[in-house]
Formats: structure tokens, C-alpha cells, sequence
């Protein structure tokens, strides 16, 4: 299976390539430049032909579809009926902070993280409690760990009242280990917190690491927990707008509920039901495969890359995800400057780490073809040197 192909996808209303400046390669949002599975297309191309795109009903082989897939992918089955579906994982986030606080109490998350981790927060007058993370090397790498006695004081506010976490974690790399997860689990238990785990990126994972999905870990964590997934990060599919927000706890469920409800988003469209099922099937997990297999070679030439050409730029432990993180540190600028130079001089957008809660980080989107991403390392080296010059 091959990922060489390259899209035209300038001029198709896509955020990642039409909202930079013509001429800028994209290196910035998460979404890939690889077409989705065959699979996918073929699923939505034969619900385009019908012709008619009205409410959409969600079907009982929906629910079967996620429970097999977790079950037989992560060894974990949720029920039918803990899944609750909605258009996207940030709206379930949103909900999940409205569900569950009131304006002025905390809720916990661990920076460097996912920027609307941030604004889920603060659109709903909660306070934004981070424990941020700990920077280790880790056989000559840096790698980053949970500050777990900042965490549990942290929890201990009674305040506190909800935790984050996003597991892979976006942008730092990692694929939290079982035992990481239940200190984090216990925790949360143990000080009334409630977990709400964001795995969107569960399906990323290199060579030998696994992950664990936190609701998997014993029957406490699974009745206490929230779990939000979709296939859009891994299927590059986030333009249809599905994801589930799967949840035991009955009590729980039905707060969710209301909030989703209360929010308006409770209806998803055709195109993302039918990519659903078609994406959590042996046919999917075969181009997955492959796909894994492709963003850990692109991950291991830009490691290559720095070591060779920027060696005062130390690129983080990737785990998980497709989404490297750089410590560009050693320019000794704001990155919000970095970011603008890059684009404005060697035409190539990347994130700064300051939206992500961290200066003086980059983070680099690796899910593209061989051809673009040389291009883009080599805009990203020539750009990184001249800042160095300066």
C-alpha cells in the first residue's frame, strides 16, 4: 500500500492549504494530505449517488461498528448504549466541561496541550488548572512525564471538579503507559474528579507502543470515566463531522445528554455514519496499517534531518500521533515570531507551541507524502538557520 500519492487540494475550501498565502507549504492543522481508505470512498461515494442528504437517522449498525472495533483494536467493548453521538470531538469536549462544572471551578489538564483544551475551558467561565509537564531524557531524546505529586495537589482543590486528558497526547507525543494511566485514574477517583479522556488520536501509535484506552484499565476507571474518539484524525475524514462520546455511568450519560442536547449538537450527516462503518473494518485496519507504518518513516527522516543539520533543535519522543514537537528554544525568539518569519520568508507554515501553552516549541504536522515532506524539512532547515544567523 502506497502513501506517495499527492493531492491537489489548494482550491477546495480546505483549511489546511487555502488559508495560508499561495505558495506556502503547510506543515500546521492536524489533518493529513493522504487520501482516506479506499474503503471510505467507496462508502460515501454510494451514499452520494442516492441523491438525497435529509436528517439522518443513526443506525443500530453504527454502535455495533465502534463496539467491535474498540473491542477487537484496543481490547475494550463498550456497550451500545454508553455511546452518545455528536460532530465532533471539540464539541464534546465543550459539552462535557458544560455538563459537568459551574462557572469558577477548575479543571485540570497538563500543557503542552491541545489549544481548545484551553478555550473549552474558558468559554464556559472555568478556570484553567495546568499541571504542566515534565521534560526527561530518555535514551538521548527529550520525553516528556506527568508531574503526578503537582497533579494530585492540584485535585486535591476542592474546586476541582473535572481533568482532561488527552491520551495520545497532542503535542507532546506521548501514548500514556497503563501505569501512568492508573496513577492518573486514582487521582482523579480518589479526590472526586472526573476523568474525560480525549483519544481521538488512539489509532496513531509507533513501532511497539501501545495504547490503552483509560475506560479499559479496571471497572472503577470504566464507570467513573468519559471517553471521546472518532475516526477523523485517523481516516482523515474531520469534514464529515462524526465522533462518540461513550460513557457507563448512567448518572453521567444523562448530563452529557442534556448538554448535547442543550448545545444543539445532536445530529450528524449521512456522509460521516457510512464512513464510520466503513473505516472500522478489517479493510480500514489493513490501510491504517499501512498508514501507521508511513507516518513512523516520515517521523524517523525528520529525526534524521535534525540530528544531521539542526542539533541544537531537539525533536521530542514521538509515541503517538503525527504531530512532531520541536524545542526551538536556542533562537532565543517568541515562536509566534518564528512561525510568521517561516512563512513570510521560506513559505512554510508550521504551529507555535505558545497556542499550545508552551513557548518556544514547534509543532510540525508529518502526515504527508515522502515528496512534501522533504520539501517542507528543507524549507524548515534553511528557514531555522537563517534565524540562527541573524
Amino acid at each position: 500500500m502506497s502513501f506517495d500519492k499527492t493531492v491537489q487540494r489548494r482550491g477546495t475550501n480546505c483549511v489546511k492549504w487555502d488559508l495560508v498565502p499561495e505558495g506556502v507549504l503547510p506543515m500546521w492543522v492536524a489533518d493529513m494530505d493522504f487520501e482516506t481508505a479506499p474503503c471510505v470512498q467507496e462508502a460515501v461515494r454510494k451514499r452520494a449517488e442516492h441523491g438525497v442528504f435529509g436528517y439522518t437517522a443513526v443506525p443500530g449498525s453504527y454502535y455495533k461498528s465502534v463496539c467491535d472495533w474498540f473491542a477487537l483494536r484496543h481490547g475494550w467493548r463498550p456497550d451500545p448504549s454508553w455511546i452518545i453521538y455528536c460532530p465532533g470531538v471539540v464539541p464534546a469536549l465543550s459539552a462535557c466541561v458544560s455538563a459537568f462544572t459551574e462557572p469558577g471551578d477548575n479543571v485540570l489538564i497538563m500543557s503542552p496541550v491541545y489549544n481548545c483544551f484551553f478555550s473549552s475551558v474558558r468559554n464556559w467561565r472555568c478556570n484553567v488548572q495546568d499541571v504542566p509537564l515534565l521534560s526527561r531524557m530518555q535514551d538521548g531524546r527529550p520525553r516528556y512525564e506527568i508531574d503526578f505529586d503537582a497533579l494530585e495537589r492540584a485535585a486535591s482543590d476542592p474546586r476541582t471538579m473535572l481533568m482532561l486528558i488527552c491520551s495520545p497526547h497532542n503535542p507532546a507525543g506521548r501514548v500514556w503507559s497503563r501505569e501512568e494511566l492508573e496513577r492518573v485514574g486514582r487521582i482523579c477517583l480518589d479526590n472526586g474528579v472526573i476523568p474525560v479522556c480525549d483519544e481521538i488520536h488512539c489509532e496513531f501509535t509507533m513501532p511497539g507502543v501501545e495504547f490503552v484506552p483509560f475506560a479499559s484499565i479496571c471497572q472503577e476507571f470504566e464507570d467513573a470515566c468519559v471517553t471521546l474518539n472518532s475516526p477523523s484524525k485517523a481516516f482523515n475524514i474531520a469534514g464529515l463531522q462524526i465522533s462518540n462520546i461513550i460513557c457507563k455511568n448512567p448518572a453521567l450519560r444523562e448530563c452529557l445528554d442534556k448538554a448535547v442536547n442543550v448545545n444543539e449538537i445532536c445530529d450528524v450527516n449521512p456522509f460521516g455514519v457510512v464512513a464510520l462503518q466503513a473505516a472500522y473494518t478489517p479493510e480500514g485496519f489493513e490501510w491504517l496499517q499501512g498508514l501507521n507504518a508511513q507516518i513512523a518513516a516520515n517521523y524517523g527522516r525528520l529525526c534524521e534531518v535534525a540530528a544531521e543539520q539542526l542539533p541544537e533543535f531537539p525533536v521530542y519522543a514521538l509515541e503517538g500521533t503525527y504531530l512532531a514537537w520541536m524545542d526551538c528554544s536556542a533562537l532565543g525568539l517568541p515562536t509566534q515570531t518564528v512561525e510568521q518569519s517561516l512563512v513570510e520568508n521560506e513559505k512554510v507554515r508550521i504551529n507555535n507551541g505558545l497556542m499550545y501553552g508552551q513557548e518556544g516549541f514547534i509543532r510540525i504536522n508529518l502526515a504527508c507524502p515522502p515528496v512534501l515532506l522533504e520539501d517542507g524539512l528543507s524549507r524548515l532547515v534553511k528557514g531555522i538557520r537563517r534565524l540562527m544567523a541573524r
